[in-house]
């Protein structure tokens, strides 16, 4: 006869570091989509950054390859010597941008960069200055370490680029660092050289999240490494090479901050895993020919969407100029867009993120991926058409 346990029940109250993380509405969208399919629901999925298509057989067979080889145990901290040394020779083919493979830190995605780069630099009492709109997590992170975010505003009609100008009037004693996000989620904003080298030149550290680098319809893409070496770049695997699921990334920092930054690599995340390392260095070998390709289908569905938009008259002022989200201007109808981004859902069966989830700076817009294959996005338009037709302005 087997004893059973009971515990008392207990009242465990929730860390406030913890009550003030936010929802990732994007994912709530998702969920309730999925939760609508179960149901017997047609949806089309716009509301995630989830690239159409398969991951090149190329970079699987690098996994399995590993796999087979039993490549299954920790690797260094830091991460696979091979890999880290192929992720310096991309930032100079690409960059011209001389790194040290000791700076290069793998991480099992670029969420695990934020969180070391963050907490490696901020304390309780520090802001880090970041635009609205911005990317949904970057605030949570933040907070959750004891800093402060501080948004300086990004306009529609800039195409959502942030400005040096704007950047230092809020350059206080306060911030340690500027986070920058090129080409950004949620706008597409891709900075430029002279917007790059400015807010290099304001002599504040700067975070550089470029995960969305080759996905930029503008030209080549700029680091911010090209202008100083006081920055932390974070990147990845997940857009560019198909490998979402992987949860594969990568930080570039200077030579002062590693050991702290390994520190926290060891205790938090011991390493990344092993074979899905080897599936990285694959996926930096890429044929260029085979990115561009793929680059250009996004192009396609950029223009395709913004057309419609367009006709449906809630295009922003201009196409992004990179990443694959588009923010439709839908403030002639709501002034909720996490409302509004539900009733889409539900009525017309499409899945979108409310602006809401990015910033003050985003409510009145909701976010379209089309990251998502031609013939998803066009049902997904021929869906908001329909709906956006049956809708009237607010008085």
């Amino acid at each position: 006869m087997s004893a059973s346990c009971s515990f008392p029940q207990e009242n465990v109250s929730t860390p406030a570091r913890v009550l003030q993380v936010k929802p990732f509405l994007a994912m709530e969208v998702l969920e309730k989509a999925q939760q609508l399919e179960a149901a017997g629901a047609s949806i089309v999925h716009m509301e995630v950054g989830e690239p159409g298509g398969e991951t090149p057989s190329p970079i699987k067979e690098a996994a399995m390859e590993a796999i087979r080889l039993n490549d299954t145990g920790y690797t260094h901290s830091l991460g696979k010597p091979e890999l880290r040394a192929e992720v310096a020779r991309y930032y100079k083919s690409n960059y011209d941008v001389n790194i040290d493979p000791e700076q290069v830190i793998i991480t099992s995605g670029s969420s695990p960069a934020m969180l070391l780069a963050f907490s490696a630099l901020l304390e309780k009492g520090d802001q880090l200055l970041m635009p609205n709109p911005y990317y949904a997590c970057y605030p949570n992170f933040v907070n959750y370490i004891g800093a402060e975010p501080l948004y300086v505003p990004v306009r529609e009609e800039e195409a959502f680029r942030l400005q040096p100008q704007d950047v230092e009037k809020y350059s206080g004693e306060k911030v340690k660092a500027i986070l920058i996000n090129s080409p950004a989620n949620p706008t597409g904003a891709v900075l430029r050289e002279k917007e790059l080298q400015g807010l290099a030149g304001l002599g504040k550290f700067i975070i550089s999240d470029e995960v969305y680098h080759g996905i930029n319809y503008t030209g080549k893409d700029h680091s911010i490494l090209e202008y100083t070496d006081r920055a932390i770049v974070i990147n990845g695997f997940s857009k560019r090479n198909i490998m979402t699921g992987w949860r594969l990334g990568y930080l570039v920092a200077p030579h002062d901050l590693i050991r702290n930054l390994q520190k926290l690599q060891q205790n938090l995340f011991i390493c990344a895993c092993a074979f899905i390392q080897a599936a990285g260095i694959a996926a930096l070998r890429e044929n260029p020919e085979v990115l561009e390709k793929r680059f250009s289908s996004y192009n396609e569905r950029r223009l395709y969407l913004y057309r419609a938009l367009e006709k449906m008259g809630i295009a922003p002022a201009k196409a992004p100029d990179g990443a694959f989200y588009m923010m439709a201007n839908v403030k002639k109808y709501t002034n909720d867009s996490y409302s509004f981004a539900f009733r889409i859902l539900e009525e017309a069966g499409v899945a979108i993120t409310p602006g809401i989830d990015f910033g003050s700076g985003a409510e009145g817009y909701i976010r379209i991926s089309y990251a998502c294959d031609m013939g998803t996005l066009a049902e997904g338009v021929r869906r908001l058409e329909n709906y956006f037709s049956t809708l009237k302005p607010l008085t």
